[in-house]
């Protein structure tokens, strides 16, 4: 028993400080995550109204300097440009977790990291079997490893889940993990046609923009154009533009010097993050969502090689990759799971995890461009994503009661002192919350 207390437990209770930044995380990408469900009805029913017509010249309709090669449509503008934003939030979230979160150290970077690298790899692989075997496109094999975090957080509002926070935790750092390797996917599969000088003098950007920073200089002035060029420069470069939003991510600070109230990467998180999640990807989600629902469109999601390897993928390979990979890694490493949850509560987080969207969407449509089988593909997404949210809805809803327990005993502050009572208690430390063991109950 005392090797058994010595293993750090697995989705416990997370330390207060890292509790409140997810927190505060978690409320931004919640709201934002309505939004983009929103945004996905009404691109859905636009795009099969009489008004379709419409809707397809507004997404397809050209501006900007055609001179520096940023004459784009509509949509594209929204999954280079807008995008660019979203992934500028991704790269500060990354920073953060491998400066002071859950990917500091190997330890506790261990388990959600092979987690989430299995979760990649499975939907890849059963996506390359199923084409295989079908004969279709192997072009889209990266399109059903993305979770889409907001859209996951979206579905649990709508089910009036009260998922402790580890559990969120847990979602949210598979999903950071989740969007380096669709960074790297993008930065390395999908570039074309290089541009030397140009990729010479957004890398030169970078670097000034990392000088900067390093010289504490502040002002928006000096950031916002500097920015601009660096993703002007990799658009034309020929790397998808997005990538120079996560480079800027990741060059910011996450810690705070002497007489900050904040880092600057907190500062611009809580400017930007709004705008990523209420404005970038709702639009985003408006033009690339648009997609006939029409019975031979649907039809094709279970027959075609392509969209069917995209519905296994995210709906079977997410569920099997996390869930097998979670397990393994608890298994082999020094992790317990905590004894107030089972491996239920994994699985049902794991089948949410098949709920891929914004990033899903935009391999989607660099994988297949324009035609047909993009159409398809899309729909596809749009499919799994819906059958693993009903998934679970089933799984996590059979366990809300504990949940509810667990949520009120770690947000109960009866003395109103700003801190939960649980954090005030060592004989709770190492665990969730102790409710579920009070009634001498084990789920």
């Amino acid at each position: 028993m005392a090797g058994t207390r010595s293993r750090s437990p697995f989705l416990g209770l997370l330390p207060l400080p890292e509790r409140q930044a997810i927190a505060q995380a978690l409320r931004t990408e919640t709201v934002g995550g309505l939004v983009l469900l929103g945004a996905a009805v009404l691109a859905l029913i636009w795009a099969n109204s009489p008004w379709n017509a419409a809707y397809a010249a507004v997404r397809d309709f050209h501006f900007g300097i055609p001179a520096l090669g940023l004459d784009l449509s509509v949509g594209h503008w929204t999954a280079d440009g807008l995008l660019a934003v979203f992934f500028l939030v991704a790269g500060i979230e990354l920073k953060r977790e491998l400066v002071v979160g859950e990917l500091r150290t190997p330890a506790t970077a261990a388990l959600p990291v092979v987690a989430a690298v299995c979760g990649m790899a499975v939907p890849a692989a059963l996506y390359l079997v199923t084409v295989t075997a079908g004969g279709g496109s192997r072009a889209g094999w990266a399109v059903p490893m993305a979770t889409d975090i907001a859209f996951a957080l979206a579905a649990l509002a709508v089910l009036s889940t009260h998922l402790p926070a580890a559990l969120r935790a847990f979602l949210l750092t598979l999903a950071v993990v989740d969007d380096l390797g669709a960074i790297l996917i993008i930065a390395v599969f999908f570039t074309a046609d290089l541009n030397p000088w140009a990729l010479t003098g957004a890398f030169a950007g970078l670097a000034l923009f990392h000088l900067l920073h390093r010289l504490r200089v502040r002002g928006w002035w000096w950031y916002v154009p500097l920015g601009v060029t660096i993703w002007a420069l990799m658009y034309n470069g020929g790397v998808h533009a997005t990538v120079a939003g996560v480079a800027m991510g990741l060059i910011l600070r996450t810690t705070r010097d002497p007489g900050e109230d904040a880092s600057p990467a907190a500062r611009v998180a809580h400017l930007v993050h709004p705008l990523s999640a209420g404005i970038a990807v709702p639009l985003f989600a408006l033009f690339a969502a648009g997609v006939s629902v029409s019975g031979p469109a649907l039809g094709a999601a279970f027959t075609a090689p392509e969209p069917l390897g995209v519905v296994i993928g995210l709906v079977a390979g997410k569920t099997l990759g996390i869930f097998t990979g979670t397990y393994l890694a608890a298994r082999f490493t020094r992790a317990r799971l905590n004894p107030d949850l089972a491996w239920a509560d994994v699985l049902g987080l794991s089948v949410l995890a098949g709920i891929g969207f914004t990033v899903a969407l935009l391999i989607g449509e660099l994988a297949f461009p324009g035609g047909q089988s993009g159409e398809h593909v899309k729909a596809a997404v749009l499919i799994a994503s819906l059958i693993a949210a009903m998934l679970a809805a089933l799984l996590l809803r059979r366990r809300n009661a504990l949940y509810r327990r667990l949520y009120e005993a770690e947000n109960l502050d009866a003395d109103n002192d700003g801190i939960p009572d649980i954090y005030q208690h060592d004989s709770t430390a190492d665990t969730h919350s102790g409710a579920a063991r009070a009634d001498g109950k084990h789920p």
